[in-house]
């Protein structure tokens, strides 16, 4: 399977709860961090959700 790297762009402040924990879940909470997983439809799915606070690569 193919890897993607996901790098949070943007806070969370002011974003819902679902949103924050939807953050922490990926392995991310600070600004520029990034974090390596595999392309998974669950893992998709949490980045659509997401998707205005993180940039998301191909590894």
């Amino acid at each position: 399977m193919s890897k993607i790297k996901i790098t949070q762009t943007r806070s969370t402040i002011r974003k819902t709860a679902n949103q924050k924990r939807t953050i922490e879940a990926l392995g991310l909470g600070k600004l520029h961090r990034t974090v390596e997983h595999e392309d998974t439809p669950q893992i998709r799915g949490m980045i659509r959700k997401v998707l205005h606070l993180v940039e998301v690569q191909e590894a």
